[in-house]
C-alpha cells in the first residue's frame, strides 16, 4: 500500500494541497499484490492523509466482496495508533494484518516489499497520461489507472 501525489491539469473536483510535497492536485492510493499488480485504487484530494486513504482503499476493497488479503505492508506514513486499532477491528472478520516497514539509519536502503508498490507507480508513469491528472472526476482517473494496468497485463500475456 502506498500513495502518490500528482498535479492536476484541470479544475476538477476533489483537488487539494499537500503541504509536505507542495503539490496542488490529487493523491492516488493503490493496493498491489506481491507482483506489483493492481488490486485496488482510490483517487482522492491531495490534502487527504495516507492513513485515511488506507481506510478508504480497504473499505472499497471489502465492499467488492473479496476477502483474500492477509497482510498489508506500508511505509512510515501508515504508523498511527488509531489505524492499528482499526485494522485489528477488521481482523475479527477479515483476518488482515498491517505491518509498517521503516528504514533504520542514514542513506538509501532497500526495504523488503516496499519496492513493489514503487515499481507499480513507475509502470503507471510510463503512460504519459498519468504524469498529471487530466480528469475532472476522481472516478475517471481511477478507471484510467485500471485500464493502464489491464494494458500492462495484456502485453505480458502476448
Amino acid at each position: 500500500m502506498d500513495s502518490q501525489s500528482i498535479q492536476t491539469a484541470t479544475q476538477g473536483t476533489e483537488v487539494g494541497f499537500e503541504g509536505g510535497k507542495k503539490i496542488k492536485g490529487r493523491k492516488r492510493h493503490i493496493l498491489v499484490d506481491t507482483l506489483g499488480l493492481l488490486i485496488r485504487v482510490v483517487v482522492t484530494s491531495a490534502a487527504l492523509e495516507e492513513r485515511v486513504g488506507l481506510v478508504a482503499v480497504l473499505r472499497a476493497y471489502f465492499a467488492d466482496g473479496v476477502q483474500r488479503l492477509r497482510k498489508i505492508w506500508g511505509d512510515g506514513a501508515y504508523r498511527a495508533q488509531w489505524l492499528t486499532l482499526w485494522v485489528r477491528g477488521l481482523k475479527h472478520t477479515h483476518k488482515i494484518d498491517l505491518e509498517v516497514t521503516d528504514h533504520s539509519g542514514p542513506g538509501f536502503q532497500v526495504i523488503p516489499w516496499r519496492w513493489v508498490v514503487e515499481r507499480t507507480f513507475a509502470w503507471l508513469l510510463n503512460d504519459r497520461r498519468h504524469s498529471r491528472d487530466y480528469e475532472r472526476l476522481p472516478e475517471n482517473s481511477e478507471a484510467l489507472i485500471q485500464i493502464s494496468m489491464i494494458r500492462l497485463l495484456l502485453k505480458r500475456l502476448a
